[in-house]
């Protein structure tokens, strides 16, 4: 039998989107840019200082705010990042004050970050890999029981003679 080409359905899936707020923050930008520029230049000129801003600002926005975060059968993928369940330990759910003392004082500056400052709550998810260089990843959650919840419940799944098998 081959194996299904077809990547395996999500058991845990969240898009970490940029807030609202950020957004009302970036529109008021581009409209004291608009009016800044058409006062000094002109209408036309404002306008086209106001489009290029918009631009700009969408283009860090929208890439920001595309984090995604996904359990299934196979793997913890974060963004482009991927981990076997081989590899991983275990997960734990750390609240904000929790967070915010593993991204300062207790920190480890090996550990792999996908965090976002408008997302309060953190997951901490243990690498179990001697070859790895990273201790632990770190992942912003906005359902960050549910993703421990998840990652928990597929830790250590696999031997690393059946990963190892599998990719053979």
């Amino acid at each position: 039998m081959t194996a299904d080409p077809r990547p395996p359905a999500p058991l845990f899936r969240e898009r970490l989107g940029v807030p609202v707020r950020w957004w009302l923050v970036a529109l008021f930008f581009v409209v004291s840019v608009f009016v800044a520029v058409a006062f000094y230049l002109g209408p036309l000129n404002g306008l086209i200082a106001a489009v290029l801003c918009a631009g700009i600002v969408a283009a860090v926005l929208v890439p920001y705010g595309s984090l995604t975060v996904t359990v299934d059968e196979r793997a913890l993928t974060v963004g482009p990042n991927r981990i076997e369940w081989a590899w991983v330990g275990g997960a734990t759910t750390l609240d904000a004050d929790a967070a915010r003392h593993r991204l300062g004082p207790g920190a480890d500056v090996r550990a792999h970050l996908a965090v976002r400052p408008y997302v309060q709550e953190s997951v901490e998810v243990t690498v179990v890999d001697a070859a790895d260089p990273h201790p632990y990843w770190l992942i912003s959650s906005r359902r960050a029981a549910e993703l421990a919840a998840a990652v928990n419940a597929h830790a250590g799944a696999r031997t690393a003679e059946e990963v190892t098998d599998a990719d053979s």
